[in-house]
């Protein structure tokens, strides 16, 4: 299988991710996850090192590549499907909806010892790899395949706690793998288009325009943060890669990873879904409170991974250095065991 490197500063219809580094040299990488047409499972798992696995194929059979976890990792799934992910080693994985765009190897039967699952792609990296350089070198060893109609195609983001990120897409059967330095990804198009696609807003700028004369009269802004008029506001994916791109750029780079964490949650807290805004008939809405499913931020550089969701915002943290991925046995939890957003009286003395 050919390997091109480029380098280049129920589904998961609308994830948005953006990275983010504190003064005290922390990576973190963030998302959301959304599913427009209702709510999906969504459990969270833990894989201890050894944990094995093969791999399902589009016929239907789970025949396909045995892969083995030679790290252990905590993974945010759906239906076993890990979508985010980070194992002992610090690196991070994920996968984003990607239809339309980019088509996989056609799947051949005598090749199925290494062929893997698209959905699956996420558990193998998570399990064989510490740096976004090993994966790399892998990826030629490999055939993904579709196997699941719903999902469509994906494309991935993998990064690593020394700060390296990369986009994989497969065009044409061939994996594209491109540098992220931006560190924002969404949904199709692909990677090229959307980095393309920013020059379009060069005019775009944090803070407020000064009174400028226009004719013979000068004119002022209305209000704050007039920089950013023009700014997209829908929730395409070229859109929210815009607001998502300006959002990080100009967030202020804070002293710790904690203080980095939160200002992640806070600026994907921008990029949420309401339901309804994604049906044209209103009858038929999913009785859920928004279609954004869970947020999750990763703490590469210290082993922490967070969550909240559309039923509780609290933020939930796992500390990979307090498990012992040679002895925890595999473990998988709902999100959410109460799923009604939580309200209490607020205190007057």
């Amino acid at each position: 299988m050919m390997l091109a490197i480029v380098g280049i500063h129920t589904r998961a219809d609308s994830c948005t991710g953006i990275s983010l580094t504190s003064k005290d040299g922390s990576n973190i990488v963030a998302r959301t996850v959304e599913w427009s047409s209702g709510e999906s499972p969504s459990d969270y798992l833990i894989i201890p090192e050894g944990f094995e696995k093969q791999s399902m194929l589009p016929d239907g059979t789970r025949t396909g590549m045995k892969y083995t976890a030679f790290y252990g990792y905590v993974g945010l799934a759906s239906e076993d499907y890990v979508i985010e992910g980070l194992n002992e080693a610090g690196l991070s994985a994920g996968l984003f909806y990607f239809p339309k765009y980019g088509s996989y190897p056609k799947y051949n039967i005598k090749e199925k010892d290494q062929t893997i699952s698209d959905t699956e792609f996420v558990a193998w990296i998570l399990g064989n790899f510490e740096t976004v350089d090993d994966v790399i070198g892998a990826l030629s060893d490999i055939n993904v395949v579709a196997t699941d109609a719903r999902a469509e195609n994906l494309h991935w983001r993998v990064a690593d706690k020394y700060g390296r990120q990369i986009v994989i897409e497969y065009v044409d059967g061939i994996p594209m793998v491109y540098e992220n330095r931006l560190g924002v990804l969404t949904n199709s198009p692909g990677f090229p288009w959307h980095i393309t696609n920013l020059n379009d807003y060069i005019n775009l700028q944090p803070g407020t325009i000064g009174t400028r004369e226009f004719g013979n009269i000068s004119l002022s802004s209305i209000g704050n943060g007039s920089g950013l008029l023009g700014l997209p506001g829908d929730f395409t994916p070229p859109s929210r890669f815009v607001r998502a791109a300006f959002f990080q750029t100009s967030a202020p780079i804070l002293d710790t990873a904690e203080q980095t964490v939160a200002q992640a949650f806070t600026i994907l807290e921008s990029m949420t879904i309401p339901i309804g805004v994604q049906f044209n008939d209103k009858t038929k809405i999913p009785n859920i409170p928004t279609a954004t499913q869970w947020t999750s931020v990763t703490d590469m550089t210290n082993n922490k991974l967070y969550y909240t969701t559309m039923y509780n915002p609290i933020i939930r943290k796992f500390d990979l250095n307090n498990i012992d991925f040679s002895s925890v046995e595999y473990q998988k939890h709902p999100l959410d065991t109460i799923k009604v957003r939580p309200m209490t009286d607020a205190s007057i003395d």
